[in-house]
């Protein structure tokens, strides 16, 4: 990663940096890394499917709770603030959701989105790390991706982002403003220390709904499809650590306030796993059986989704340190053990 920054001694005071959805799964951990960074962090979320226990351990910080769809409540907090710089982590992300109800995501996502950057226009924060997905290819035609291939999104939640990453390189273009668009893909894991993870509801995501089988929440883990062009017949995806994300975010942030160059970057390993690899490696960290049972592919699930990441490590100096999937999945199986009920645990 582009070090250092922040420099005091030539700001003459903190660098404060705006966090949106800074209570949400990856936001709470880009807020931890920024003040282990030595910024001054402001996070906004409106906390209906973030945790303010999620930060309860993290660092001082100061909240706003406030949703980004209001445009009252976001300039206030512009007002109270000095912000030099913008990680734009909140919105919503489930897929499904988005399907049903694209009124929402696209209120959410887009028409959120945009108030944020009007006011970024208006008290002069030009630089932007966006969280971005790699649901932004859709159905690739061949893998790895590389951040050339087409946007092909198959859902409103895909499509949201793309619109997104569009209005940013428009603001590029016409208010000279600086951003990176992180693709990630599968972000998993949690903070190695214990007290940082995922607590989703509802839960969509693998590792969690495998971690609910082992601890007996769940009866069972649902495989959706066992006849796909993979070497099992299981969907194959590329796992990023959630610390591993977060320690990029802040590293696009450094990368602009360096003079960096604006763009898209994707954030993965290379490195796909299958889903019976990623159910087998939890019964190993948690050292119990997980239950799987065969079920219906569902809609929109492509076969293989892994990245072609020499931009990340070009550009960011990015290389995932604890994206193995044996580091993953105890990092995850510390957490849940832990908090078996989320943060109300």
């Amino acid at each position: 990663m582009v070090e250092p920054v922040p420099d005091q001694a030539r700001s003459g005071s903190p660098i404060e940096i705006l966090v949106t959805g800074g209570c949400g799964y990856l936001g709470s951990h880009v807020t931890r890394e920024l003040c282990g960074a030595g910024f001054l962090v402001c996070v906004l979320d409106n906390l209906t499917t973030g945790h303010l226990e999620s930060l309860a351990s993290t660092c001082d910080f100061s909240l706003y709770q406030a949703d980004l769809r209001d445009d009252a409540e976001l300039e206030s907090c512009f007002r109270q603030h000095l912000f030099q710089g913008v990680i734009h982590c909140g919105g919503l992300a489930l897929i499904g959701d988005s399907i049903e109800d694209p009124e929402t995501y696209y209120g959410a996502n887009l028409i959120g989105g945009l108030n944020l950057l009007a006011l970024c226009k208006r008290y002069e924060v030009s630089h932007v790390v966006f969280s971005s997905t790699c649901s932004v290819y859709g159905h690739p035609e061949k893998t790895p991706i590389s951040e050339d291939r087409p946007l092909r999104p198959l859902n409103a939640y895909g499509r949201t982002k793309v619109a997104f990453e569009h209005a940013l390189a428009s603001y590029r273009e016409a208010h000279a403003l600086n951003y990176v668009a992180l693709r990630y893909f599968n972000a998993a894991g949690a903070h190695p220390g214990g007290d940082l993870g995922e607590d989703h509801e509802p839960e969509t995501h693998l590792i969690p709904n495998a971690f609910r089988v082992a601890l007996g929440q769940r009866e069972f883990f649902t495989v959706h499809g066992r006849d796909y062009p993979t070497p099992d017949g299981t969907c194959v995806r590329d796992y990023v650590h959630v610390v591993d994300l977060a320690r990029a975010h802040v590293g696009a942030l450094r990368h602009l306030f360096h003079g960096g160059s604006s763009g898209v970057v994707n954030l993965g390993t290379g490195k796909g796993h299958s889903v019976l690899e990623v159910v087998r490696a939890c019964e190993a960290a948690s050292g119990r059986r997980i239950r799987t049972v065969d079920g219906p592919r569902r809609p929109g699930d492509v076969p293989i989704l892994v990245a072609e990441h020499t931009r990340a490590k070009q550009l960011l100096g990015f290389t995932p340190e604890r994206s193995d999937l044996e580091t993953i999945c105890a990092d995850a199986w510390r957490w849940f053990s832990r908090h078996p009920h989320g943060y109300r645990s």
